[in-house]
């Protein structure tokens, strides 16, 4: 495993052009759960609701690599870039994308 310092972090948080919580909404976070976390280098695998009254995104992803190389295979990787063209284009209607590495 590699050191936590070259460990990413990578979350986006978004909104859907699809109602809060609806069924559509559902399938959507339910495929990218199912398609993103079998991609092999992706450890950690997290839905997230979004909850803070300080922003109105709605929900979040949030996974975690092993290093550069491991990002870079998930980026890359056919289900990954399916899954962007097909679903997130067309059903994401603004994200924050952030990427850490341990600090310190």
């Amino acid at each position: 495993m590699a050191d936590q310092q070259s460990r990413i972090i990578h979350s986006v948080i978004f909104t859907l052009k699809h109602p809060r919580e609806s069924a559509e909404a559902e399938q959507f976070l339910a495929d990218g759960r199912r398609i993103l976390s079998s991609i092999p280098s992706v450890e950690q695998f997290v839905v997230n609701l979004q909850v803070s009254p300080k922003n109105d995104y709605q929900y979040g992803f949030s996974m975690a690599f092993a290093d550069q190389e491991a990002y870079e295979a998930y980026n890359n990787h056919p289900q990954h870039t399916a899954f962007v063209a097909e679903r997130w284009e067309t059903e994401v209607v603004r994200f924050l994308e952030i990427d850490y590495v341990q600090w310190g």
